[in-house]
């Protein structure tokens, strides 16, 4: 006999895995001597006084349970096959990848940056001597940004693709078995790069091919058919098509495109900061808890958002990218800018949380932006804040910052807090840096979400600018259906980059699919 039971742990039953079998089978009730219990579900409940943590979980009585995965690592030889070219080697490129060769299709994959190990040095060399590399960042590089950017792998797209699949696929290729199990799944920055290496392996041993440090600078194409790419040193790749899965910040690629007369579009997306507290204080508004939370409860997380109206216009300010018990990262591609971003590692063990408030930015808002090409504007507008950030910091990797309050009154920081941001900050009037609209609905923001959670409007916490890599400025239209470029046939926009994508899962699964219709159409 087997079922699937609902019921409530403490955490230190939940998160403690030397006990949590044992405390299942007793709040089970089952008497049975032949029982065997397996986690399926576990989210934090922390709206009482005192947290709890609602599971759920399979029983089996007298009976095998079955495997905890259906996915295995068994991939054809597709060293002969016919090709599939893809640009990109984020999570759209790896899962499109793994997809072609599931199909029976060679994969060569092209990706600008480098290889995980050697991109470590790259990253370095932008913490210590605020020195970015264009080609290997933290954006750009094996595994895309969320390899160095944190790995969360919750999504609400639940019709976009195999959740349960994507997820079994990451734990086949050494994720842990938690991910499977908790609400909001995490892998965390130091887990991933072993699980992307990995992956990696598996698509080289099954006979394609991945092409690092290699840069696309024109496509090949014959009238409406794209045919391939050509890279950096004039080598030409063919296949039967592109899968173009360059992730939100490959401006190039999209000037590229343009000039080439492939139709792309601005399209929406959110600006604003990086907001950071001491990680204690927001455990103590979620948890409830005077002091500590505990060895068992998890670095606790929000997810905050406010309409504002600026201008008579509404605009919504939200959370984006929380990291509970995190680093604020340096996420430029180019010298010459500043962009901050959120990653924490597997324990989230960090002193400090942050998270990115932004607001959105909708096409009528970038609409003043002077530029030739319409389709730049909302791309060059995050351009100039992100230029202007950099010119107010000093002209360094240093990030512009103010503390909350002082924001929001108006005032320059006399001093900064201590900080996660490796770099460093410097203390300056954000009024500098931030346009007029957004700034202003940041200061009603903040305010508000200091009603929503008592003690998170604070001088404590400080804002680091800019957060400005969302979600990709330029949309690189397809069909719905078949996910072809409308225009180009051949040509699959795919993930982040041609915003169709917002997050490590999403991406995978855009990237499945777009493999899936590719073959479909062309195999």
């Amino acid at each position: 006999m087997q079922k699937i039971i609902k019921l409530t742990l403490r955490p230190e039953e939940a998160f403690n895995p030397d006990v949590l079998e044992e405390a299942l089978i007793k709040k089970s009730g089952i008497k049975e001597a032949d029982v065997k219990v397996r986690p399926l579900k576990r989210s934090i409940d922390a709206r009482g006084r005192s947290v709890k943590v609602n599971m759920e979980a399979l029983v089996s009585v007298k009976e095998d349970l079955p495997p905890l995965i259906s996915y295995k690592r068994d991939y054809p030889n597709v060293s002969h096959a016919e090709p599939v070219v893809i640009v990109g080697f984020g999570p759209a490129g790896m899962f499109a990848a793994l997809r072609c060769i599931e199909l029976g299709f060679k994969p060569i994959v092209l990706e600008r940056g480098s290889d995980v190990q050697k991109r470590r040095r790259d990253l370095a060399a932008i913490n210590k001597e605020h020195r970015v590399n264009p080609e290997s960042n933290y954006c750009f590089g094996e595994g895309g940004a969320g390899t160095y950017s944190d790995g969360k792998l919750y999504t609400r797209s639940k019709k976009r693709g195999d959740i349960q699949k994507s997820l079994e696929i990451l734990v086949a290729h050494g994720a842990s078995e938690d991910i499977l199990l908790d609400a909001h799944p995490h892998i965390g920055t130091n887990k991933l790069p072993k699980v992307v290496q990995e992956i990696r392996q598996s698509i080289l041993g099954s006979g394609g091919e991945i092409l690092f440090d290699t840069k696309v600078i024109d496509f090949l194409m014959e009238e409406d058919r794209m045919k391939g790419v050509v890279i950096h040193d004039g080598t030409k790749i063919e296949g039967l098509g592109v899968i173009l899965a360059t992730g939100h910040s490959a401006r190039d690629i999209f000037h590229l495109l343009h000039k080439r007369g492939v139709f792309v579009e601005a399209k929406p997306f959110a600006l604003g900061v990086r907001i950071e507290h001491p990680q204690q204080l927001i455990d103590r508004i979620q948890y409830n808890c005077e002091v500590d939370r505990g060895p068992w409860l998890p670095a606790s997380s929000y997810a905050l958002v406010h309409q504002t109206y600026y201008n008579e216009k509404q605009r919504g300010v939200f959370s984006f990218c929380m990291c509970p018990g995190g680093f604020i990262v340096p996420a430029a591609t180019a010298p010459g800018e500043i962009v901050v971003n959120g990653m924490s590692p597997s324990r989230r063990d960090s002193r400090f949380a942050n998270s990115g408030i932004v607001t959105a930015i909708e096409l009528e808002d970038v609409a003043h932006i002077q530029t030739v090409d319409d389709p730049f504007k909302a791309l060059t507008f995050q351009q100039q804040i992100e230029q202007r950030a950099f010119e107010a910091a000093g002209k360094t990797q240093a990030a512009p910052a103010q503390r909350m309050v002082d924001f929001v009154e108006g005032r320059i920081s006399s001093r900064l807090n201590e900080t996660s941001y490796q770099p460093g900050l410097v203390s300056v009037n954000m009024n500098e840096v931030l346009p007029e609209a957004i700034h202003e609905r940041l200061r009603t923001a903040f305010k508000a979400f200091g009603r929503k959670m008592k003690g998170y409007y604070t001088n404590e916490a400080q804002i680091v600018g800019v957060e400005s890599r969302t979600s990709s400025p330029v949309r690189i239209p397809r069909h719905r259906e078949t996910c072809e470029h409308i225009q180009i046939r051949g040509l699959y926009p795919c993930g982040e980059g041609a915003g169709y994508a917002g997050g490590i899962l999403s991406a995978a699964m855009d990237g499945e699919k777009c493999a899936d219709m590719l073959i479909k159409a062309y195999g």
